[in-house]
């Protein structure tokens, strides 16, 4: 950007050619959220040009886009004609894009990434075992680094290209969008599209043939693959002979830009369309002659065309593994299983059941995967649960497992068709599952690839614009080409603008990031710890407070806590607590606890007591250590009208032996009141009162479904009477918010509801899979 036309007049105005700030951040509203027609009505209003206020120095919508153009802007978008020599098109065949290269240059040179990219191929090994992840510890990077001059960079170019309508039940328009990241950026970034590490590089176009329906989609095909190669034919040169790139902390690299390599065989003149068709069919081929990879180094489709967690995985459940588990259950006792389980915040709850649904989000997809194991155990066959929970993973060894117990699926009949049961297992996206095994080694992690990133990209870069538009055929593309163009000009000159009033340099800031780092946006991160006054300008995801800054802190600095500094009941004595949470024991346990931390002749036993409804607590990322996690908020309600037995959520306690798994339901969050003499330091901390769980089982001992099971700790009195066992500990003695799913039987209890499973249910499934943090933390350290 300093080397700008205007950069000599931003001297002494930073927001040249607007007037200032204020003027700026005007444009950039109006420009954001309302069409030029809509803008140009606003600025002719009295009360814009009233004397009383200084009126903008634009007075239509023609001038204000005319000053943003005179922004610093990113790469340029370009026109090009397609022409199709012999075939007619309904319309003019117009390709909008980006040279590939440059986009790439702006991509990889971005400071703001500075501390998520990699530039190396690496290793790791993990008990002697080769762990894939990033794209740069796959074999494919040695494979390619090998081949390069030495100190030499790989740029790894990623693809995404989907087509999606853009009017609803009438118009009939689409857009075809190609976008571009690299795989030198973390994955965890790439895939936030809040991140903007990716770029739209072309709106392929929808060409509409005027010749016989079997030949359009082969055409238009073609069409496709010569607009990749109009795009991306700098981006080839380079593969094959190298440029130089500046990285995000402005060191000059030698590069390569990297996808695969793929040669088409002809014998027969591709232009005779319908026996070209004919014999690419005989050989499995769609028919392109000039497929846009052929020409680019290090290009193989076999390794290239990652698959799909979105349309593979999760579509293969829905399609498949979930009708099966319906099929056994029955829709209506599965939706009875979920509509009970018990609601916790941050996690999705279905209501209404599951079984009505046609249509989910990946979100959704995931969260009934979470829970289905345990949901459907005790009244599935023992071997049909064995199928369920291996089948979706990406191992031929776990996919094994699925093949020797899927006859289970077919003795329940589980799999059918329209009307009769289906007995055979010819499902392609079950074949597809094992290119997932090969594609790891090659690729990485699968994860970093999902469509899910470029599903909403769809949505930020055609459907949301293109209704800032006016709708027309002709010109709707153009018109949602500049709407971006103006959005990426204004939110890099919101940071240019940034630094440079405040004189400082992002490099050397991002250089100096802090030891821990928070799960969101990176300049949204970078503002909120150098300008936080500033936020305001820069649209992001809600930040994650870090509580291991000021919260409290467990004994070896794990695990982080917060409450509120107003508590939610004040000043309250033991014996209105008991009446209010309906816990007999309580007092005993108080006193008991008192006893033990300040000796049995303690003046604390009769110290009124301040309680809290809920609590935060946060963890590190056990996959990456520097990363502090979203806080997780653990409820401790007492007894109401919605909740009549109280809303308690469930945690591990850390114990002496710390492979000993402690199930706890936290029942009352309290401390000591403050009022009258100091308390001794394990007094004066937040107190938990906790009902406790037992193993039943380990995991191990239940191999169908591979989780603890746990039943109420409780305990009879001498009357005969039986009680759950409670108990009093420290607050940061809690490791983990975990979930409990109950073990329903062959029948749901009918009477019971999501706000009472956990009270009137007595065993449990420790659920393994509500989360993949949760999920390593308890394959590594209770396992």
């Amino acid at each position: 950007m300093k080397a700008h036309d205007y950069e000599a007049h931003r001297t002494h105005n930073v927001y040249y050619p607007f007037a200032g700030r204020e003027e700026w951040e005007l444009a950039k509203f109006l420009s954001d959220n309302l069409n030029q027609g809509q803008i140009t009505r606003f600025l002719k209003l009295l009360w814009v040009q009233s004397e009383a206020r200084k009126a903008p120095a634009y007075t239509s919508a023609q001038q204000m886009f005319t000053f943003m153009d005179a922004l610093p802007k990113g790469p340029k978008w370009r026109c090009t004609t397609i022409h199709t020599e012999g075939y007619i098109t309904a319309h003019p065949v117009h390709l909008i894009w980006h040279d590939a290269l440059e986009v790439t240059r702006h991509i990889f040179g971005n400071p703001v990434f500075a501390n998520d990219m990699e530039f190396d191929p690496y290793e790791i090994k993990v008990n002697g075992e080769r762990e894939y992840g990033e794209w740069m510890s796959c074999s494919r990077a040695h494979d390619i680094q090998d081949q390069l001059p030495p100190g030499a960079t790989i740029v790894p170019i990623v693809l995404a290209s989907d087509k999606t309508p853009v009017t609803r039940q009438s118009g009939g328009l689409e857009m075809h969008p190609m976008f571009l990241t690299t795989a030198n950026i973390r994955s965890d970034i790439r895939m936030k599209a809040t991140a903007h590490a990716w770029s739209c590089i072309v709106y392929m176009p929808i060409s509409q043939f005027v010749c016989h329906p079997d030949f359009c989609s082969l055409l238009q095909a073609r069409v496709w693959h010569r607009c990749v190669d109009i795009v991306c034919e700098n981006l080839k040169i380079t593969a094959a002979t190298g440029t130089s790139m500046v990285d995000p902390s402005g060191h000059l690299r030698y590069t390569f830009t990297p996808l695969a390599l793929h040669q088409l065989c002809q014998d027969v003149d591709p232009w005779k369309v319908q026996q070209f068709q004919e014999e690419a069919k005989a050989l499995f081929l769609s028919g392109v002659q000039l497929p846009f990879w052929r020409d680019w180094h290090f290009s193989d489709p076999a390794l290239f065309l990652a698959p799909d967690i979105l349309h593979t995985l999760h579509k293969f459940f829905f399609d498949h593994i979930f009708k099966w588990c319906k099929e056994v259950l029955g829709a209506d006792e599965l939706d009875s299983h979920f509509r009970r389980q018990h609601k916790r915040i941050g996690t999705r709850h279905f209501a209404h059941g599951v079984s009505h649904v046609q249509q989910m989000t990946g979100r959704e997809h995931r969260d009934i995967q979470h829970t289905i194991v345990a949901t459907i155990a005790g009244i599935a066959d023992v071997d049909f649960i064995c199928a369920i929970p291996q089948s979706p993973t990406f191992t031929l060894a776990s996919l094994g497992e699925f093949h020797r117990f899927k006859g289970a699926i077919i003795n329940a009949e589980a799999r059918r068709g329209t009307s009769s049961p289906i007995e055979h297992f010819e499902i392609p996206k079950l074949e597809l599952l094992t290119s997932f095994a090969r594609a790891i080694p090659n690729l990485g992690a699968p994860i970093q690839f999902t469509s899910e990133t470029s599903e909403r990209m769809l949505i930020t870069h055609c459907k949301s614009p293109f209704v800032r538009t006016s709708h027309q055929r002709a010109s709707f593309t153009q018109q949602i080409v500049r709407l971006l163009d103006w959005e990426d000009t204004a939110r890099q000159f919101d940071l240019y603008a940034l630094l440079r009033s405040k004189t400082l340099s992002l490099n050397n800031l991002i250089d100096n990031e802090f030891e821990e780092v928070i799960d969101i946006d990176p300049v949204f991160g970078w503002v909120v710890r150098v300008s936080p006054q500033d936020i305001s300008c820069f649209h992001s995801p809600r930040p994650i407070r870090n509580h291991f800054l000021k919260g409290l802190l467990s004994e070896d600095s794990t695990v982080a806590f917060h409450v509120t500094v107003a508590t939610d009941l004040a000043d309250k004595p033991a014996n209105f607590l008991v009446q209010l949470y309906r816990l007999p024991n309580f007092p005993n346990q108080l006193r008991s606890f008192i006893k033990f931390v300040n000796g049995s002749e303690s003046h604390f036993q009769n110290r009124l007591l301040k309680v809290w409804y809920k609590f935060c607590l946060q963890l590190h990322s056990d996959l990456r250590p520097r990363l502090v996690m979203p806080s997780q908020q653990v409820q401790a309600y007492p007894p109401s009208e919605a909740y009549p037995l109280g809303n308690c959520d469930v945690m591990l306690l850390r114990t002496q032996n710390d492979e000993q798994v402690v199930v706890a339901q936290v029942r009352m969050v309290f401390t000591l009141s403050t009022r009258g003499s100091a308390l001794p330091p394990k007094l004066a901390e937040p107190l938990i009162y906790v009902q406790l769980f037992e193993v039943i089982s380990r995991p191990q001992e239940d191999p169908a479904v591979m989780m603890y099971h746990v039943r109420r700790r409780v305990e009879t009195g001498p009357d005969g009477t039986v009680a759950r066992v409670g108990m009093i500990v420290p607050l940061v003695d809690v490791t983990h918010a975990v979930e409990l799913i109950p073990e329903y039987g062959e029948r749901v209890n009918r009477n019971v509801t999501a706000a009472t499973s956990l009270e009137l249910y007595d065993t449990f499934y420790l659920n393994s899979f509500s989360d993949k943090e949760w999920y390593h933390s308890l394959h590594a350290d209770f396992w």
